[in-house]
Protein backbone atom coordinates (compact mmCIF):
# COMPACT_ATOMS: atom_id res chain seq x y z
CA UNK A 1 0.00 0.00 0.00
CA UNK A 2 1.47 3.36 -1.05
CA UNK A 3 1.89 6.02 1.61
CA UNK A 4 0.94 9.58 0.73
CA UNK A 5 3.45 12.06 2.09
CA UNK A 6 2.12 15.26 3.63
CA UNK A 7 4.68 17.74 2.32
CA UNK A 8 2.44 20.80 2.03
CA UNK A 9 0.99 20.37 5.49
CA UNK A 10 4.50 19.78 6.82
CA UNK A 11 5.64 23.08 5.32
CA UNK A 12 2.72 24.72 7.16
CA UNK A 13 4.05 23.31 10.42
CA UNK A 14 2.16 20.01 10.89
CA UNK A 15 4.06 16.77 10.31
CA UNK A 16 1.42 14.03 9.97
CA UNK A 17 4.04 11.46 8.99
CA UNK A 18 6.13 12.07 12.11
CA UNK A 19 3.03 11.72 14.28
CA UNK A 20 2.26 8.34 12.74
CA UNK A 21 5.86 7.14 13.04
CA UNK A 22 6.11 8.12 16.72
CA UNK A 23 2.76 6.53 17.54
CA UNK A 24 3.79 3.27 15.88
CA UNK A 25 7.01 3.38 17.87
CA UNK A 26 5.05 3.63 21.12
CA UNK A 27 2.49 0.88 20.53
CA UNK A 28 4.68 -1.85 22.01
CA UNK A 29 4.95 0.21 25.17
CA UNK A 30 1.19 0.66 25.35
CA UNK A 31 0.70 -3.11 25.61
CA UNK A 32 1.87 -2.92 29.22
CA UNK A 33 -1.01 -0.60 30.10
CA UNK A 34 -3.89 -2.91 29.26
CA UNK A 35 -6.75 -4.57 31.08
CA UNK A 36 -8.71 -7.65 29.93
CA UNK A 37 -11.77 -5.44 29.33
CA UNK A 38 -10.03 -3.67 26.43
CA UNK A 39 -11.28 -5.22 23.20
CA UNK A 40 -9.43 -3.12 20.62
CA UNK A 41 -5.88 -1.79 20.28
CA UNK A 42 -5.06 1.90 20.53
CA UNK A 43 -5.47 3.71 17.25
CA UNK A 44 -9.18 3.44 16.52
CA UNK A 45 -11.60 6.35 16.46
CA UNK A 46 -12.86 5.32 19.88
CA UNK A 47 -11.47 3.12 22.64
CA UNK A 48 -13.51 0.01 23.41
CA UNK A 49 -13.88 -1.21 26.98
CA UNK A 50 -16.32 -4.01 27.79
CA UNK A 51 -17.30 -3.77 31.43
CA UNK A 52 -18.01 -7.12 33.08
CA UNK A 53 -21.20 -6.28 34.96
CA UNK A 54 -21.23 -9.71 36.61
CA UNK A 55 -18.44 -8.48 38.88
CA UNK A 56 -20.60 -5.72 40.35
CA UNK A 57 -23.93 -5.47 42.14
CA UNK A 58 -24.78 -1.79 41.69
CA UNK A 59 -21.87 -0.10 39.90
CA UNK A 60 -21.41 3.65 39.56
CA UNK A 61 -19.02 5.15 37.03
CA UNK A 62 -16.77 7.98 38.25
CA UNK A 63 -15.00 10.34 35.82
CA UNK A 64 -12.53 13.19 36.14
CA UNK A 65 -10.45 15.44 33.89
CA UNK A 66 -7.42 17.54 34.75
CA UNK A 67 -4.16 18.97 33.47
CA UNK A 68 -0.56 19.27 34.64
CA UNK A 69 -0.55 23.08 34.47
CA UNK A 70 2.57 25.21 34.39
CA UNK A 71 4.70 22.42 35.83
CA UNK A 72 5.13 21.63 32.13
CA UNK A 73 7.23 24.79 31.86
CA UNK A 74 9.68 23.37 34.38
CA UNK A 75 9.79 20.12 32.39
CA UNK A 76 10.60 22.12 29.26
CA UNK A 77 13.32 24.06 31.07
CA UNK A 78 14.89 20.75 32.12
CA UNK A 79 14.11 19.01 28.83
CA UNK A 80 12.75 16.07 30.86
CA UNK A 81 9.21 14.86 30.23
CA UNK A 82 8.83 11.34 31.61
CA UNK A 83 7.64 12.42 35.05
CA UNK A 84 4.85 14.67 33.79
CA UNK A 85 3.26 11.56 32.28
CA UNK A 86 3.09 10.19 35.83
CA UNK A 87 1.76 13.53 37.03
CA UNK A 88 -1.32 13.56 34.87
CA UNK A 89 -2.23 9.92 35.53
CA UNK A 90 -1.68 9.99 39.28
CA UNK A 91 -3.46 13.31 39.75
CA UNK A 92 -6.52 11.94 37.97
CA UNK A 93 -6.41 8.64 39.89
CA UNK A 94 -6.34 10.50 43.21
CA UNK A 95 -9.30 12.63 42.18
CA UNK A 96 -11.56 9.60 41.75
CA UNK A 97 -10.03 7.49 44.53
CA UNK A 98 -11.35 9.98 47.10
CA UNK A 99 -14.79 8.59 46.25
CA UNK A 100 -13.55 5.02 46.47
CA UNK A 101 -13.42 4.44 42.72
CA UNK A 102 -11.09 1.93 41.11
CA UNK A 103 -9.37 3.43 38.03
CA UNK A 104 -10.45 1.52 34.92
CA UNK A 105 -9.20 3.43 31.90
CA UNK A 106 -7.39 6.63 31.02
CA UNK A 107 -7.16 8.88 27.96
CA UNK A 108 -4.66 11.65 27.32
CA UNK A 109 -4.58 14.82 25.25
CA UNK A 110 -1.37 16.50 24.11
CA UNK A 111 -1.68 19.90 22.43
CA UNK A 112 1.63 21.07 21.01
CA UNK A 113 2.99 23.71 18.69
CA UNK A 114 5.44 21.39 16.95
CA UNK A 115 5.57 17.65 17.57
CA UNK A 116 9.05 16.57 18.55
CA UNK A 117 11.03 13.61 19.77
CA UNK A 118 11.88 12.53 22.46
CA UNK A 119 9.29 14.74 24.23
CA UNK A 120 6.41 12.73 22.74
CA UNK A 121 7.83 9.33 23.66
CA UNK A 122 8.88 10.40 27.16
CA UNK A 123 5.44 11.80 28.03
CA UNK A 124 3.59 8.76 26.72
CA UNK A 125 6.04 6.35 28.35
CA UNK A 126 5.39 8.05 31.69
CA UNK A 127 1.64 7.83 31.12
CA UNK A 128 1.86 4.17 30.12
CA UNK A 129 4.05 3.21 33.07
CA UNK A 130 1.82 5.05 35.55
CA UNK A 131 -1.28 3.33 34.14
CA UNK A 132 0.45 -0.04 34.32
CA UNK A 133 1.41 0.49 37.96
CA UNK A 134 -2.17 1.43 38.85
CA UNK A 135 -3.75 -1.46 36.93
CA UNK A 136 -5.49 1.11 34.75
CA UNK A 137 -5.90 0.69 31.00
CA UNK A 138 -4.49 3.32 28.65
CA UNK A 139 -7.47 3.30 26.31
CA UNK A 140 -6.45 5.97 23.83
CA UNK A 141 -5.61 9.62 23.39
CA UNK A 142 -5.18 12.55 21.07
CA UNK A 143 -2.15 14.51 19.94
CA UNK A 144 -2.95 17.83 18.29
CA UNK A 145 -0.11 19.63 16.52
CA UNK A 146 -1.11 23.29 16.26
CA UNK A 147 1.62 25.68 15.08
CA UNK A 148 0.71 29.25 15.91
CA UNK A 149 -1.42 28.17 18.87
CA UNK A 150 1.18 26.84 21.31
CA UNK A 151 4.47 28.05 19.84
CA UNK A 152 7.21 25.91 21.41
CA UNK A 153 5.02 25.03 24.37
CA UNK A 154 2.62 22.14 24.93
CA UNK A 155 -0.30 21.20 27.13
CA UNK A 156 -1.11 17.87 28.75
CA UNK A 157 -4.59 16.83 29.88
CA UNK A 158 -5.96 13.52 31.13
CA UNK A 159 -9.39 11.96 31.48
CA UNK A 160 -9.97 9.01 33.79
CA UNK A 161 -12.92 6.71 34.30
CA UNK A 162 -13.37 4.47 37.31
CA UNK A 163 -15.99 2.42 39.06
CA UNK A 164 -17.30 1.92 42.59
CA UNK A 165 -20.19 0.03 44.12
CA UNK A 166 -22.94 2.49 45.00
CA UNK A 167 -23.03 1.47 48.67
CA UNK A 168 -19.26 1.96 48.93
CA UNK A 169 -19.05 5.52 47.60
CA UNK A 170 -17.05 7.71 49.98
CA UNK A 171 -18.89 11.03 50.31
CA UNK A 172 -17.84 12.63 53.58
CA UNK A 173 -21.41 12.82 54.83
CA UNK A 174 -20.58 10.55 57.79
CA UNK A 175 -17.87 12.88 59.11
CA UNK A 176 -18.82 14.22 62.53
CA UNK A 177 -17.21 15.79 65.60
CA UNK A 178 -14.75 13.31 67.08
CA UNK A 179 -13.49 12.06 63.72
CA UNK A 180 -9.74 12.22 63.21
CA UNK A 181 -7.85 13.59 60.20
CA UNK A 182 -4.92 11.51 58.94
CA UNK A 183 -2.45 13.12 56.56
CA UNK A 184 -0.62 11.21 53.84
CA UNK A 185 2.64 12.94 52.97
CA UNK A 186 3.40 14.49 49.60
CA UNK A 187 6.87 14.63 48.06
CA UNK A 188 6.62 18.23 46.92
CA UNK A 189 4.34 20.48 44.88
CA UNK A 190 2.73 17.58 42.95
CA UNK A 191 0.93 19.55 40.20
CA UNK A 192 -0.19 22.77 41.88
CA UNK A 193 1.26 26.16 42.77
CA UNK A 194 3.88 26.30 40.02
CA UNK A 195 3.01 29.79 38.79
CA UNK A 196 3.87 31.20 42.21
CA UNK A 197 6.84 28.87 42.68
CA UNK A 198 8.34 29.86 39.34
CA UNK A 199 7.87 33.57 40.02
CA UNK A 200 9.58 33.35 43.43
CA UNK A 201 12.42 30.98 42.53
CA UNK A 202 13.27 32.03 38.99
CA UNK A 203 12.19 35.67 38.76
CA UNK A 204 12.64 37.03 42.28
CA UNK A 205 15.56 34.89 43.45
CA UNK A 206 17.26 34.44 40.10
CA UNK A 207 17.77 30.71 40.62
CA UNK A 208 17.95 28.31 37.68
CA UNK A 209 16.87 24.71 37.38
CA UNK A 210 20.50 23.73 38.00
CA UNK A 211 20.90 25.73 41.22
CA UNK A 212 21.85 23.39 44.06
CA UNK A 213 20.91 24.43 47.58
CA UNK A 214 22.09 22.70 50.74
CA UNK A 215 18.64 22.80 52.31
CA UNK A 216 17.16 20.93 49.35
CA UNK A 217 19.86 18.33 48.89
CA UNK A 218 19.19 18.49 45.15
CA UNK A 219 18.76 21.02 42.37
CA UNK A 220 15.78 23.36 42.13
CA UNK A 221 14.67 21.55 38.98
CA UNK A 222 14.81 18.12 40.61
CA UNK A 223 12.79 19.31 43.59
CA UNK A 224 10.13 20.87 41.37
CA UNK A 225 9.84 17.96 38.96
CA UNK A 226 9.13 15.19 41.47
CA UNK A 227 6.10 13.25 40.14
CA UNK A 228 2.68 13.46 41.75
CA UNK A 229 2.13 10.55 44.15
CA UNK A 230 -0.80 8.15 43.64
CA UNK A 231 -2.45 7.19 46.93
CA UNK A 232 -4.81 4.65 45.38
CA UNK A 233 -2.90 1.60 46.75
CA UNK A 234 -3.65 2.75 50.32
CA UNK A 235 -7.28 3.63 49.57
CA UNK A 236 -7.82 0.28 47.86
CA UNK A 237 -6.32 -1.60 50.80
CA UNK A 238 -8.43 0.34 53.29
CA UNK A 239 -11.62 -0.45 51.38
CA UNK A 240 -10.77 -4.13 51.12
CA UNK A 241 -10.23 -4.25 54.88
CA UNK A 242 -13.56 -2.46 55.44
CA UNK A 243 -11.91 0.40 57.28
CA UNK A 244 -14.55 3.03 58.11
CA UNK A 245 -13.01 5.55 55.74
CA UNK A 246 -15.71 8.20 55.95
CA UNK A 247 -14.10 10.97 53.91
CA UNK A 248 -11.08 11.66 51.73
CA UNK A 249 -9.75 14.92 50.33
CA UNK A 250 -7.12 15.16 47.61
CA UNK A 251 -5.02 18.23 48.45
CA UNK A 252 -4.46 20.01 45.16
CA UNK A 253 -4.87 23.67 44.15
CA UNK A 254 -6.52 25.43 47.09
CA UNK A 255 -4.60 23.41 49.66
CA UNK A 256 -6.20 22.36 52.93
CA UNK A 257 -8.36 25.46 53.09
CA UNK A 258 -10.30 24.86 49.86
CA UNK A 259 -10.17 21.10 49.30
CA UNK A 260 -11.18 19.74 52.70
CA UNK A 261 -14.48 21.71 52.93
CA UNK A 262 -15.60 20.10 49.64
CA UNK A 263 -16.38 16.90 51.54
CA UNK A 264 -17.44 18.25 54.93
CA UNK A 265 -21.01 18.28 56.27
CA UNK A 266 -22.32 21.77 57.04
CA UNK A 267 -22.09 21.41 60.83
CA UNK A 268 -18.39 20.61 61.30
CA UNK A 269 -14.97 22.25 61.14
CA UNK A 270 -11.53 20.66 60.94
CA UNK A 271 -8.63 21.87 63.03
CA UNK A 272 -5.22 20.91 61.63
CA UNK A 273 -1.90 20.89 63.49
CA UNK A 274 0.70 22.04 60.98
CA UNK A 275 3.58 20.95 63.24
CA UNK A 276 2.86 17.21 63.11
CA UNK A 277 4.23 16.29 59.68
CA UNK A 278 7.43 17.74 58.22
CA UNK A 279 7.12 20.34 55.46
CA UNK A 280 9.32 19.45 52.45
CA UNK A 281 12.23 21.92 52.11
CA UNK A 282 11.04 23.20 48.72
CA UNK A 283 7.98 24.73 50.38
CA UNK A 284 9.99 26.40 53.14
CA UNK A 285 12.30 27.86 50.50
CA UNK A 286 9.44 29.29 48.42
CA UNK A 287 7.58 30.68 51.44
CA UNK A 288 10.67 32.33 52.98
CA UNK A 289 12.13 33.73 49.77
CA UNK A 290 8.75 34.93 48.56
CA UNK A 291 7.69 36.33 51.96
CA UNK A 292 4.44 34.43 51.52
CA UNK A 293 2.01 34.48 54.42
CA UNK A 294 1.32 31.23 56.18
CA UNK A 295 -2.36 31.37 55.24
CA UNK A 296 -1.62 31.84 51.56
CA UNK A 297 0.99 29.07 51.61
CA UNK A 298 -1.57 26.59 52.95
CA UNK A 299 -4.06 27.66 50.31
CA UNK A 300 -1.77 27.65 47.28
CA UNK A 301 0.34 24.58 48.11
CA UNK A 302 -0.26 21.17 49.70
CA UNK A 303 2.57 22.00 52.16
CA UNK A 304 3.54 18.34 52.53
CA UNK A 305 0.06 16.79 52.79
CA UNK A 306 -1.09 15.13 49.57
CA UNK A 307 -4.25 13.51 50.89
CA UNK A 308 -6.37 13.60 54.05
CA UNK A 309 -8.43 10.70 55.41
CA UNK A 310 -11.22 11.09 57.97
CA UNK A 311 -11.89 8.11 60.23
CA UNK A 312 -13.50 7.50 63.65
CA UNK A 313 -11.03 7.73 66.52
CA UNK A 314 -11.18 3.98 67.13
CA UNK A 315 -9.90 3.33 63.59
CA UNK A 316 -6.89 5.64 63.67
CA UNK A 317 -4.26 2.98 64.40
CA UNK A 318 -5.58 0.70 61.66
CA UNK A 319 -5.71 3.56 59.14
CA UNK A 320 -2.15 4.67 59.83
CA UNK A 321 -0.97 1.06 59.65
CA UNK A 322 -2.61 0.62 56.24
CA UNK A 323 -1.03 3.81 54.91
CA UNK A 324 2.47 2.99 56.13
CA UNK A 325 2.09 -0.60 54.97
CA UNK A 326 1.33 0.72 51.48
CA UNK A 327 4.53 2.76 51.56
CA UNK A 328 3.24 6.19 52.59
CA UNK A 329 4.29 8.40 55.48
CA UNK A 330 1.12 9.09 57.46
CA UNK A 331 0.11 10.51 60.83
CA UNK A 332 -2.76 12.10 62.72
CA UNK A 333 -2.80 15.78 61.72
CA UNK A 334 -6.15 17.08 62.92
CA UNK A 335 -9.56 16.64 64.47
CA UNK A 336 -13.17 17.31 63.54
CA UNK A 337 -15.17 19.65 65.76
CA UNK A 338 -18.55 21.37 65.64
CA UNK A 339 -18.61 24.28 63.22
CA UNK A 340 -19.72 25.52 59.83
CA UNK A 341 -17.61 23.71 57.21
CA UNK A 342 -14.41 25.64 57.87
CA UNK A 343 -10.74 24.71 58.12
CA UNK A 344 -8.36 26.01 60.78
CA UNK A 345 -4.62 25.43 60.39
CA UNK A 346 -2.78 25.96 63.67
Amino acid sequence: MNKIRSNSYKEAGVDIDLAGELLDKMKKKFKNARRPEMIAPIGGFGGLFQLDLKKYKNPVMVSSIDGVGTKLMVAMMMDQYYSVGYDIVNHCINDISVQGAEPLYFLDYIGIGKLRSPLYEEVLTGISDACHEAGCALLGGETAEMPGMYGDDFDLVGVINGIVEKDQIITGEKIKPGHVAIGLASNGLHTNGYSLARRVLFQQCGYTIDTELKELGETIGEALLKPHISYWPAVKKAMRKNLPLDGIAHITGGGLYDNVPRILPKNVDVVFDSKVMPVPPIFSLIVEEGTITREEAYRVFNMGIGMVWFVPEKSVAGAVRICTGAGFDADVIGKVVKGSRSVIVE
